[in-house]
């Protein structure tokens, strides 16, 4: 049975000044660019927003993590956390090319220094892209440990076979990080052991050991099923040490969580504002129906859970920055955030009623955009099992 972790105390400090205001409005110039109609298109054909992803490279906010001793900003977690909540709060959606920020961590903290002077400038700059990551598998889902794609030694290369899923963006970008076992399952004391993280170069590996489907989804995330077969990865694009990919990735599912958040955070406050507009514009009766209790309640009810999540992802950030564990915060984070733009997009959703469905009021659009949020990249049945048995020390539950 686990045990509830313990710590020094919490003394955290939180800034709550102008939090990166600069950078706030500077995102909002870009994202004016990009208006409804924008993503409208690209949702109808299920296209990729490259001039949106080329005006973010060139502001250099894909590059916001990367140190700038390898050509990226430098900046902290909180001011990308900033960077993507004004995305989705603009009406934006950053889901084409998030992963490029926190993707890249695996190779910033595990990689070689000549790998991260190999890459790291060239993704800074935007000449290459890192946006795909390999993980999930058919038959395996969020039960990393059981990974099937199978990575054997060969001289100066591996050999790799298998399939993943729900890898997004690969056919958009020039690299992607993939996981696969390099010892089998039945062969490692424990399960968390003989799993490794290549880099692959998509350029040159589709149609010599890799292909790429689309799948169609309810929301345009350029999403991909990869099907892996006899492709030879040299051995200097392992990352790290073999058999210790899956803490690898650990490190940067909390940065992942806390981004992610971010972007739900953003997406209520379009919602609340959206609502709220709408409620005060909207005559019925006489009057504007956000003078009726039960439409302006569900409304201030998310505005004020959106705060409050707000706090625990600067909270999560604070501690991520300081470098203390922050498992815990991240996750919680990401489950209020996740949560709090869900109520919020049902607010706004039931306060334009019959017009919600309507593409012009992109209502609908961002709706489904945002149920996504509280299934991925981890489910929020997933980090109640990590509170219960992590956190409060409680049995496995499954």
């Amino acid at each position: 049975m686990s045990t509830p972790h313990t710590e020094a105390p919490r003394e955290v400090s939180i800034e709550l000044g102008m939090d990166y205001d600069d950078i706030r409005a500077s995102v909002r110039r870009i994202c004016a660019d990009f208006p409804g109609a924008y993503w409208r298109d690209l949702d109808e054909r299920q296209g990729y927003p490259s001039e949106f992803v080329a005006a973010l490279t060139e502001a250099g906010y894909l590059g916001a993590l990367i140190p700038e001793e390898y050509g990226g900003s430098g900046l902290p977690l909180r001011a990308a956390s900033v960077i993507l909540e004004e995305i989705h709060a603009a009406g934006c959606n950053a889901g084409a090319c998030h992963a490029q920020m926190y993707i890249m961590g695996t190779l910033l903290r595990h990689g070689s220094e000549e790998q991260k002077r190999k890459y790291l400038p060239d993704i800074a700059s935007g000449k290459l892209r890192l946006q795909a990551f390999g993980i999930t598998e058919p038959t395996t889902g969020s039960d990393t440990t059981q990974i099937k794609t199978r990575a054997v030694r060969d001289g100066d290369n591996y050999i790799i076979n298998g399939q993943k899923v729900w890898t997004s963006r690969a056919r958009h970008s020039d690299l992607m990080l993939l996981l696969a076992r390099t010892t089998p399952a039945e062969q490692v004391s424990k399960k968390t052991d003989g799993i490794s993280v290549f880099l692959v170069d998509l350029r040159t590996a589709q149609g010599s050991g890799v292909e790429i489907r689309p799948i169609r989804a309810m929301i345009n995330h350029n999403t991909t099923e990869v099907f892996i077969d006899n492709l030879v990865v040299p051995a200097a694009n392992l990352v790290g040490s073999e058999g210790k990919g899956f803490r690898y990735i650990l490190d940067g599912m909390n940065a992942e969580r806390i981004l992610c958040a971010s972007e739900a955070i953003g997406d209520a406050r379009w919602f609340i504002k959206t609502a709220a507009a709408y409620g005060n514009e909207r005559i019925v009766f006489g009057r504007p129906i956000g003078q009726n209790q039960g439409v302006q309640f569900p409304i201030a009810r998310a505005y004020a859970e959106t705060e409050a999540a707000e706090m625990m992802v600067r909270k999560a950030t604070a501690r991520f920055a300081a470098g203390l564990d922050c498992g815990e915060d991240a996750n919680i984070a990401k489950l209020l955030a996740s949560e709090a733009a869900w109520h919020a997009a049902e607010a706004c959703m039931q306060t334009h009623g019959g017009f919600g469905y309507a593409a012009e009021y992109d209502v609908e659009r961002k709706w489904r955009e945002c149920r996504v949020m509280q299934i991925a990249p981890v489910s929020s049945n997933l980090i109640l099992s990590y509170i219960g048995q992590h956190v409060l020390g409680m049995p496995r539950s499954f």
